[in-house]
């Protein structure tokens, strides 16, 4: 068995792998690894680069997904099939420089069980980008109160077996994979490195993915959301009943109250107010209808294995060849 498993999630970065290989090559020359990569049903040429990188190297091994299921469902079947006694996510598009995994290594050795590697920075960043990570964070650590997860954002890491195994028992659709490690304790160290720019291709990490996984975050680790409607609603119900004792003072003596635009901007107002808190509670029932189901996380439809570059078909979220084929 290695000792390191590098996990990478993949979406249309043929450019890119022949590149990362190199890397990890080289900086981990000292290092017993294995490399998992996971390609999200790219539509270029992402399992074919790989299969050729693999044909000669063993350490390697590539899955498809059968349609796009997303980066965290192919972190997931990643670490599924990661055989080291700790793993690395590592992205595919090189702003994450493999050179920082011996450090990782070395914080494990010292004893921490998951290793966040905290970007300082990265060159050319939007601001945009650097605001909603800082405000996904900042909520997290004090909306949430998952305080392991880095206060500036990370999604480089180093996992060890004991969490590895601890996270396969959670088998949650809708769920931030960060903010599920984040939740299971352990001992965390960290580390800082600077972030660097993609080397090709263009990220595909769009705004609906990122509210997406705000509302998978928050709804799947509290219940504050629902606490803080009932909160809000206490307080309009109260503010309702006073404004009605004023209304009715105004009648009895003789002044009651004029005007239907601003009944109608109140009645409006409160419209949508409940529109939104019934959206909140439509989030929470969704997902449990979702859970309940309990279909397979993802499917798989090809194995690219190492050392010979064939490719296997194969189905379901087991990744293992099937008629014995390795």
């Amino acid at each position: 068995m290695p000792e390191l498993s590098i996990v990478t999630p993949a979406h249309n970065e043929e450019a890119n792998l022949p590149l990362l290989y190199q890397a990890l090559c080289e900086h981990l020359a000292d290092y017993d690894w294995e490399w998992i990569l996971v390609d999200d049903h790219s539509s270029d040429s992402t399992l074919s680069v790989f299969s050729r990188l693999a044909a000669n190297d063993a350490r390697l091994k590539g899955l498809r997904f059968s349609r796009n299921f997303g980066s965290h469902k192919a972190l997931i079947c990643g670490l599924r099939e990661a055989r080291g006694q700790a793993a690395v996510i590592l992205a595919a598009d090189l702003q994450d420089p493999p050179q920082v995994i011996p450090r990782l290594y070395q914080a494990w050795k010292a004893g921490d069980q998951v290793v966040w590697a905290v970007r300082k920075g990265r060159p050319g960043e939007k601001q945009s980008s650097l605001a909603f990570g800082r405000l996904y964070y900042w909520i997290m650590r004090r909306f949430v109160g998952l305080t392991n997860m880095p206060s500036t954002g990370a999604d480089f890491f180093l996992a060890d077996r004991r969490v590895l195994d601890a996270l396969a028992q959670f088998r949650e659709n809708n769920v931030s994979l960060f903010a599920l490690i984040g939740s299971l304790g352990f001992r965390h160290g960290y580390i800082d490195y600077v972030k660097e720019a993609r080397q090709h291709g263009t990220s595909s990490w769009t705004f609906a993915k990122k509210f997406k996984l705000v509302l998978d975050s928050v709804i799947a680790f509290t219940y504050l959301p629902i606490r803080y409607i009932m909160a809000f609603g206490s307080l309009v119900g109260m503010g309702g009943f006073l404004y009605s004792l004023f209304v009715v003072y105004n009648y009895v003596h003789g002044s009651p109250s004029q005007g239907w635009s601003s009944l109608m901007v109140v009645v409006l107002m409160l419209g949508g107010m409940q529109m939104m808190m019934l959206g909140v509670l439509g989030e929470y029932i969704w997902r449990t209808l979702d859970e309940s189901r309990a279909r397979p996380l993802y499917l798989v439809e090809q194995v690219v294995v190492g050392g010979g570059g064939q490719e296997v078909q194969a189905s379901g979220e087991t990744a293992t060849p099937e008629d014995g084929q390795n």
